[in-house]
């Protein structure tokens, strides 16, 4: 199983700690990693086909503190398309103007939407021809860039479809907000004052939030399977979608 995180602040916010995290999840998910930080209207990307236990720019990621209000990452575990760059998540797409970016945990089988647009896929992998074809459908949908409301509306229509052929646990944003969707193992939990000392699931590592926040901030993170020991990650049910805003969950 591939491995997801998505995280979503009100305010510019690293993600050391929990990619980190993430990262060691890779000793069983080997075939590539990427992540994507918003920063604005601009978008910094980072894949590499190599295991982020191994990769040099999985290290980079780790160590440079790079603030964004919407990251999206992802370590694969290949099991449609080969190992390779052009099937690593997140992908990236361009819709009214604005970087879309797309991640996806499960297999989808049978897939094979219509494409009859300008989105199509690079690589080989069902998770890309689901992004392609999730594209192609906003944009019949809307002609020009709806709220972040009509936009969840519009996702809640059209998920169902891919999700119907297996598993689609999926991350997706274009900075407005984070789009989570479960069918199988996703959790969310939510940061905010007081912050207090947390340690990862996953490695002997501890983080004192508070002495790194303010009482305003906000932060909502989302994962395959919790990250930390002593927060209160709360699963998804069965083909829910969350939306994530200004580090919280939106009604």
């Amino acid at each position: 199983m591939c491995q997801l995180l998505g995280m979503n602040a009100n305010t510019p916010t690293d993600v050391m700690f929990s990619f980190t995290g993430l990262a060691t999840r890779a000793a069983e998910h080997q075939d590539g990693f990427g992540i994507a930080f918003f920063e604005d209207r601009g978008l910094r990307h980072f894949i590499d086909p190599v295991s982020a236990l191994h990769s040099p720019v999985a290290e980079m990621v780790r160590r440079y503190p790079i603030r964004s209000e919407v990251v999206i990452a992802h370590i694969r575990k290949a099991t449609v398309g080969e190992v390779a760059l052009q099937n690593c998540h997140p992908f990236v797409r361009e819709l009214w103007g604005r970087y879309w970016v797309f991640a996806h945990n499960g297999d989808l089988k049978d897939y094979a939407p219509r494409l009859h647009g300008a989105y199509r896929p690079v690589g080989g992998t069902d998770s890309e021809r689901a992004f392609c074809w999730l594209m192609q459908e906003l944009a019949k949908a809307h002609a020009s860039v709806p709220s972040v409301d009509e936009l969840s509306c519009t996702l809640r229509e059209l998920l169902p479809q891919p999700a119907a052929h297996g598993t689609f646990n999926m991350l997706l944003s274009n900075g407005q907000a984070l789009w989570a969707h479960g069918t199988s193992q996703l959790y969310s939990v939510e940061r905010r004052h007081p912050f207090v000392t947390t340690r990862l699931a996953d490695e002997d590592l501890s983080i004192d939030f508070a002495a790194h926040t303010t009482p305003q901030d906000r932060v909502a993170l989302v994962a395959t399977q919790p990250l930390t020991r002593d927060e209160d990650w709360q699963a998804f049910a069965p083909g829910e979608l969350r939306v994530f805003r200004q580090g919280q969950r939106a009604p």
